[in-house]
């Protein structure tokens, strides 16, 4: 009897534990969003009639009434705010005597933009029409409610328009797809600020998105185009054709590799002749076959993959992309997951390709950035636990020189193995501080840079050509030559060599399975981990719109 009233506080105990999470949740759940919502920039009033941009300016009560009559989150709003008032209002996209010479310019952007994504949402009849309207007139007033409103709505536009297709999918959470890459930071007022500037022209020189995606947008609307009259017809074959031979299905060969862009000129002949050779060395090159000039299962797999599936293949890339910085001017490296490659990049510019192991589909390599900052010579392997327990102790256990025959020792409870040629790590290691411990390394398995398909490692990026990024990184220090280096290399004693300031180079682990390279050539690889997979649901499930 004594503790019934013990229900009651529980009960008065829960409701304001509630009442509290509910507070915290509002709270947090605000604080997010004031976060994410730009501040609104202070009003710039050193602008004039006398100093302006314009004569016309727009009346800030119209903007505010704008607002209000259109639905716009609060991230928007701002920007339009920011917008009007660095410029004291002054107006955009109009001048008194008619329509500024840049509005075709971001129309035409916005076109294209709804074409190749296939992303409507854009489209805005009532807007085009008020602009054409416009177009006619030859004398424009700030008093002109139509053209007050198109100016206001050209803003709003553009600001949507940047968001899409230069931001990227916001319904794609990139961690789940393990992609660590910070994602690009966008200032869409910065560039309307440039179109404005340089009045439409140079555009590709100060549009806010990384140049590879503008040369595969290009590579897209010729697919577009190829996909016009619908699905081309496969290539009904697997056989092995090679020079020389007589075959009705060289015609269809043919025909599909001038489709694709291959074959430059189209040729009804059966004759498996040298240009033929040629062009199959190509295709095969693109998707990433030994180029053999013969053709086979593996090449007629990639020749017919359909033409739409190439297209959501390059849909996928280019968000990829969007999501990237821009590229360094700078030193740097970017390897690429699917094509099995290294790139290293000096000052911008490409100085060479190497290639690379990369994880299995079992321990796949993340897709993040980091610095490389560490050649580390004759290095010690410091076996992970999982490799321990998976492989080492149950070698042990079976036979009591194992570590002696592997070259290996135990330290401090944990087991590695020593420097030298059968180092799982070769003979030098290249690191760049992040918490995935992977990290770049030579192999004493060179085989394995033979296979056109290499996804063998337990996650760290195996080297073709260690000595050569090492004699690179280290080229501006004259000390470190080519023999020293050598000497390093070989001299069974572990070196640790920190690379400082300028010396030190980002890295780029990304994953992209289409792009252009540097000779203009449309690539394609397989998805190895399955992430074009993941990213096809989210991005085509259920919406028909981008095709």
């Amino acid at each position: 009897m004594m503790l019934s009233w013990l229900p009651s506080l529980m009960s008065l105990f829960m409701k304001r534990i509630a009442l509290f999470l509910a507070v915290a949740a509002i709270w947090v759940g605000c604080k997010t969003r004031r976060e994410n919502t730009p501040e609104i920039a202070v009003r710039d009033t050193t602008i004039t009639v006398e100093n302006s941009f314009t004569e016309l300016f727009v009346d800030t009560a119209a903007l505010s009434g704008f607002i209000r009559s259109h639905p716009l989150e609060d991230s928007l709003t701002n920007k339009m705010r920011s917008f009007y008032n660095h410029r004291n209002y002054q107006f955009a996209w109009f001048f008194p005597d008619g329509l500024a010479e840049f509005v075709p310019t971001f129309l035409s952007l916005r076109n294209d933009y709804i074409h190749y994504s296939g992303d409507s949402s854009l489209y805005n009849p009532a807007l085009d029409k008020a602009i054409d309207s416009l177009g006619q007139m030859k004398k424009i007033s700030p008093d002109n409610a139509l053209a007050v409103n198109t100016e206001l709505a050209l803003t709003e536009q553009f600001f949507r328009y940047t968001d899409k297709a230069y931001s990227g999918d916001h319904r794609i959470n990139t961690q789940e797809l393990n992609w660590f890459i910070p994602r690009r930071k966008l200032n869409p007022a910065v560039f309307l600020d440039s179109l404005l500037k340089n009045k439409g022209k140079n555009l590709t020189a100060y549009e806010p998105v990384n140049r590879h995606y503008n040369q595969l947008k290009e590579k897209l609307l010729q697919y577009y185009a190829i996909s016009k009259d619908g699905e081309p017809a496969p290539v009904d074959t697997e056989r092995k054709l090679k020079y020389g031979a007589h075959d009705t299905l060289v015609v269809q060969l043919k025909n599909r590799l001038h489709l694709l862009g291959d074959l430059p000129e189209a040729d009804s002949t059966t004759l498996f002749d040298s240009t033929l050779t040629e062009a199959v060395k190509h295709f095969q090159q693109r998707v990433g076959l030994k180029e053999t000039g013969v053709t086979g299962p593996a090449f007629f797999a990639e020749l017919n993959v359909p033409v739409q599936s190439r297209i959501r293949q390059m849909l996928i890339n280019m968000e990829r992309i969007r999501w990237m910085p821009a590229a360094p001017s700078t030193d740097y490296i970017l390897v690429n997951i699917p094509e099995f490659t290294l790139h290293a990049y000096e000052e911008g510019q490409l100085a060479f390709n190497m290639d690379v192991v990369v994880g299995s589909e079992a321990n796949s390599t993340v897709i993040f950035s980091g610095t490389l900052n560490q050649v580390v010579f004759s290095p010690y392997w410091n076996v992970p636990t999982s490799i321990l327990k998976r492989e080492v102790l149950p070698g042990v256990k079976k036979n009591p020189n194992y570590l002696k025959r592997h070259n290996m020792e135990w330290n401090n409870g944990t087991v590695r193995q020593k420097p030298g040629k059968s180092n799982s790590l070769g003979l030098v290691k290249f690191l760049f501080p992040n918490s995935y411990s992977i990290y770049f390394h030579d192999t004493p398995s060179k085989s394995l840079f033979n296979e056109s398909q290499r996804a063998f490692s337990h996650g760290c990026i195996r080297l073709s050509e260690p000595k050569k990024l090492a004699e690179w990184l280290l080229r501006r220090d004259s000390t470190w030559t080519e023999e020293k280096i050598t000497t390093a290399m070989n001299a069974g004693k572990e070196k640790y060599v920190r690379l400082r300031g300028k010396n030190e180079v980002p890295v780029f682990i990304g994953y992209f399975t289409s792009w252009v390279d540097q000779d203009g050539n449309l690539q394609f690889r397989k998805d190895v981990y399955g992430h074009d997979k993941k990213m096809e649901e989210r991005l085509f499930s259920g919406h028909d719109f981008y095709l």
